[in-house]
């Protein structure tokens, strides 16, 4: 299990596979971590890593997880960013897409906003976000940090003139409300949605994985696709 270490941040990740490279991390919400993969609705390490370089992570001090580093209680969704960003450093990458499920809807949002020329292409999964009839149920602490009506990182403003190109997998649980799924594909000019519900039957679901699969491969950039 190999780490990333910058300054007083030390980051546990995992690779797979090869190819264009893809990072993608697990739901979990503050407790995204890698050994929460093998109960994902789905495992994009073991279902991408033919197709892709998949690289996945424990963020910051999850719960269960081994990476550590100070509380980021001023600027959390930077601090994040900051990780996931210097990972990719770290590993040389460049350019990457990106997948994450549940506050991984939040940290696609700042990845985009931080990196634009750097996020080739998006996937929520499951994303997070503001319910108004239950406002404090994902946000309850640090709201001055928070976005309090939408993805919590950032604003409809910015997913509305944000061009990657993004697919997203709704849900419709207390945490994973579908209307922010909606909102996210409606706004943003380059978005796809998906069915939904999509988890069952199997065979729908694996309808599902393989537009992940094509949506992503479809966006290699033809420089990478051409070597």
């Amino acid at each position: 299990m190999p780490f990333f270490q910058k300054g007083d941040v030390r980051i546990r990740y995992e690779e797979a596979g090869s190819g264009f490279p893809l990072l993608v991390t697990p739901g979990g919400g503050l407790n995204s971590r890698v050994s929460n993969w093998p109960t994902a609705v789905i495992n994009a390490m073991e279902e991408f890593k033919n197709d892709f370089r998949c690289i996945t992570m424990d963020q910051r001090n999850a719960n269960g997880g081994e990476s550590t580093g100070p509380v980021p209680v001023d600027d959390p969704w930077n601090a994040f960013a900051d990780d996931q960003l210097g990972l990719m450093d770290h590993l040389g990458i460049r350019e990457f897409f990106y997948m994450g499920y549940c506050i991984g809807g939040c940290f696609a949002g700042k990845l985009m906003q931080r990196a634009p020329n750097r996020i080739v292409a998006a996937v929520f999964c499951q994303s997070v976000g503001h319910r108004p009839e239950n406002p404090t149920v994902m946000y309850r602490h640090s709201k001055d940090n928070w976005e309090p009506d939408f993805l919590y990182s950032v604003s409809r403003d910015f997913i509305r003139n944000c061009s990657t190109p993004m697919l997203v997998l709704p849900d419709d649980v207390p945490g994973h409300p579908l209307q922010t799924s909606i909102d996210v594909a409606s706004l943003a000019p380059n978005a796809e949605i998906t069915v939904f519900p999509w988890k069952e039957p199997e065979e729908l679901k694996q309808r599902t994985v393989n537009r992940v699969r094509s949506f992503l491969k479809a966006h290699v950039p033809m420089r990478a696709a051409a070597q």
